[in-house]
């Protein structure tokens, strides 16, 4: 009778210390995390993470993640920001919970505005040296097709030269039709791209631009993981200051008809970006040029490491 008091007793205290140690692993599991590092690389609901300790973090967003913006000598201030904040190089604070893929689901992402500010800046800086870096290869290349030609018009007679000639111009108009339409942009593929032109001073987007805008929309959703990208100008006539609030109030306008007619989920939008009077594409000496220099461009963008290196572009859904 004794050994059969003291077995339950075992057994119950056995059962005790089981509970107690699924309840605090699980407790720990399920523990608040608190990280900072730079955004490394964005796609939809996702992003990536390089910190002090994990050179590759996975970060989950969701709807009920908390995106703000803070300020004051103390952090205190918050200002509610999107989704579309979230760019690569951005420095930002997560706070969340791990799931069973090791992936830290984010309760709140926050960040100041002098660190957006300077994410948009090398943004548009390495934009602007990829694209002077197409055009010296585009300007290599022609120059060592005019070489081949005239090394070729030496050797051959000229119903030959003629036959070349009309080979090389063939492969030029390849080159360039595969170039339009895999135009390169960072780590991206172009895959359509619109710009709105505005009267001077004007903010409101004019009704014409409506479907080409829900022309790139369609073709956008035609593949997994784009993003849409949109950035608003203004030209050099007035004050800076105001040039700047009228490239956002631009790029805001046209951001809300994609998101509000076009549907486009604000995880697939970039900030809207205001480039003020910079990246000026026509002269303001004249009325054409500053009509040039008031304009939004939006583009349509993949991941070209979720398309895949390979050319042609990846199949549709």
């Amino acid at each position: 009778m004794n050994m059969n008091v003291k077995v339950k007793a075992a057994i119950g205290a056995f059962a005790i210390v089981f509970v107690w140690t699924l309840a605090t692993t699980t407790a720990a599991f399920a523990q608040t995390l608190k990280v900072q590092g730079q955004i490394k690389a964005r796609s939809g609901d996702t992003m990536t993470l390089q910190t002090a300790d994990t050179p590759h973090l996975v970060v989950v967003l969701n709807d009920m993640t908390q995106v703000a913006q803070v300020g004051g000598v103390f952090k205190a201030r918050k200002k509610e920001m999107s989704m579309a904040a979230l760019i690569p190089g951005l420095t930002v604070k997560v706070e969340g919970t791990y799931n069973a893929q090791n992936q830290l689901v984010a309760n709140s992402v926050t960040f100041s505005g002098d660190d957006l500010e300077q994410a948009q800046a090398i943004q548009a800086g390495v934009h602007e040296t990829q694209v002077k870096a197409a055009a010296n290869q585009a300007e290599l290349q022609q120059q060592a097709d005019a070489l081949a030609a005239q090394n070729a018009a030496l050797k051959e007679q000229q119903a030959a030269i003629t036959a070349q000639q009309k080979e090389i111009a063939a492969n030029k108009a390849k080159i360039a039709a595969n170039s339009a339409r895999f135009g390169q942009l960072d780590d991206y593929y172009i895959l359509d791209e619109v710009t709105v032109y505005f009267g001077n001073g004007q903010v409101k987007v004019d009704p014409k631009y409506n479907d080409p805008l829900m022309a790139l929309v369609q073709k956008a959703m035609t593949y997994n993981g784009y993003t849409i990208q949109v950035k608003g100008y203004a030209s050099s006539v007035g004050s800076a200051a105001l040039n700047q609030q009228l490239s956002e109030d631009r790029a805001n306008n046209v951001t809300n008809i994609l998101v509000q007619q076009g549907h486009v989920p604000l995880t697939n939008m970039l900030a809207p970006g205001a480039m003020g009077e910079s990246r000026q594409v026509g002269s303001d000496n004249t009325a054409e040029g500053q009509a040039e220099n008031r304009r939004v461009v939006v583009r349509a963008l993949l991941n070209k490491g979720i398309a895949g290196t390979e050319l042609p572009l990846p199949t549709t859904k």
